[in-house]
């Protein structure tokens, strides 16, 4: 698949609205340390307002102000999700008491209820029918998820955590992943339903559609992971 620069940290839609509020960074130091956090987006404007990885601790006295740019509050915020457990990614989810969370294959309501759904077994959860789900993107760790928010005016945008690095990163995520050829799958997979990629350690990117390349490929995953819109769970609410 070929990729382009989007040039821009905010995607508007007639509904819902996607905005990387902090882009994620991973640099390597020549003593072989690895300075790195993750990006935090924010997808917000319809009934529900989503905050898609937190970030690491050492963002927390950044991370009101970075809500309140955008008119909002930590408590506005109805549902966290994190793409995995990873301290990059997780590190702030108990500013966010009143919020429905999940966190990888994890969900939880306010009170500490924690609900069944079908991501384990490749089963989206939908977040809002037609606008909003999460689907399971394995290999980077197990239990790793990505959000699709659909219809904005450039498409469907999957936040996708760590499934990918970064744009053209081809030459590092093979080894930060438990997996690689289940994660090459779910990029795969992401990048035949996508057309913006917002990367966990990168600005977000275009999917330029290359129909006939690799197309039957892809159907067939997609046919045998039945990862679809619209064929998963349901998960609405806030907290």
């Amino acid at each position: 698949f070929q990729t382009s620069p989007l040039g821009s940290l905010s995607i508007p839609g007639p509904l819902y609205s996607v905005h990387v509020l902090r882009v994620g960074f991973n640099t390597p130091n020549p003593d072989g340390t690895v300075l790195a956090d993750g990006s935090v987006t924010l997808v917000a404007g319809g009934p529900l307002t989503v905050l898609v990885d937190t970030g690491g601790p050492w963002l927390r006295p950044r991370l009101p102000d970075l809500l309140s740019a955008r008119g909002l509050s930590l408590a506005d915020v109805t549902h966290v999700v994190v793409t995995h457990g990873h301290s990059d990614h997780a590190g702030n989810v108990n500013l966010f008491p009143r919020a429905t969370l999940l966190v990888g294959f994890d969900l939880s309501r306010p009170d500490g209820l924690y609900l069944p759904h079908g991501l384990s077994r490749g089963v989206p959860l939908v977040l809002h029918p037609g606008h909003l789900e999460v689907t399971p993107t394995p290999g980077h760790v197990r239990a790793h998820v990505s959000l699709l928010a659909l219809g904005t005016s450039l498409g469907a945008v999957a936040v996708a955590g760590d499934a990918f690095e970064r744009r053209e990163d081809e030459e590092e995520w093979e080894a930060l992943s438990e997996e690689p050829a289940e994660q090459r799958r779910s990029r795969r997979r992401l990048v035949a339903s996508a057309d913006v990629v917002v990367p966990g350690h990168g600005e977000p990117f275009r999917v330029v559609k290359e129909w006939g390349s690799g197309e039957e490929e892809e159907e067939e995953e997609e046919e045998e992971e039945e990862v679809t819109s619209g064929r998963g769970d349901e998960a609405g609410g806030g907290g």
